[in-house]
């Protein structure tokens, strides 16, 4: 198991430095543009990106050129995205410095990493198992969760809120762009 996690350890941070550089690319050409969405926007956003990576899977064709690996890192960025604003509040700058950027989103995938773990423990890595499809839906059912509850004004009875789901999202989204070879 030790060997598994250091491997699983080593291939999200992998992963994760592709999504971070792109993000931190787009943070010079455009600043924090993301800073006017409001939490609702983001998560249609990732229910874009998932909902044409399901099309993809369906379809086998893409018209755009562009394949599903570029709309899972979206979705792993834009749930970056979704935490810090959840984070962020009206009284920040929109404009966020980009060393704070750096730090903010750093915090950020080392919490759904040490998330990723627990439960890899207690689920001995069954995304391994999993077909990319399934992470596929899940996403899709985690977006259509944050969408219920974000209409319920933020409000759970026994549900974990919208910050758990984002990081389920972006985890799944990792694990399926480790099963794609993404390095």
């Amino acid at each position: 198991m030790a060997l598994a996690q250091t491997n699983t350890s080593s291939e999200f941070d992998a992963v994760i430095a592709v999504c971070r550089s792109l993000f931190l690319k787009k943070t010079k050409d455009y600043g924090t543009a993301w800073r006017i969405l409001r939490p609702s926007s983001i998560t249609d956003q990732i229910f874009i990106k998932a909902q044409r990576i399901r099309t993809l899977e369906e379809k086998k064709v893409s018209k755009v050129g562009e394949g599903i690996i570029p709309e899972y890192i979206g979705i792993v960025n834009y749930c970056v995205i979704a935490m810090m604003q959840l984070e962020l509040t009206e009284n920040d700058p929109l404009e966020v410095p980009f060393a704070e950027v750096q730090s903010i989103f750093d915090g950020k995938v080392q919490e759904t990493k040490d998330l990723m773990f627990a439960k890899n423990h207690d689920y001995g890595e069954a995304w391994r198992d999993m077909r990319i499809s399934s992470l596929t839906d899940l996403i899709l059912q985690k977006v259509f969760r944050v969408k219920q509850i974000e209409d319920n004004e933020g409000q759970t009875q026994v549900s974990e809120g919208v910050n758990a789901n984002y990081q389920d999202m972006l985890n799944y989204s990792v694990f399926a762009l480790i099963k794609l070879g993404v390095k």
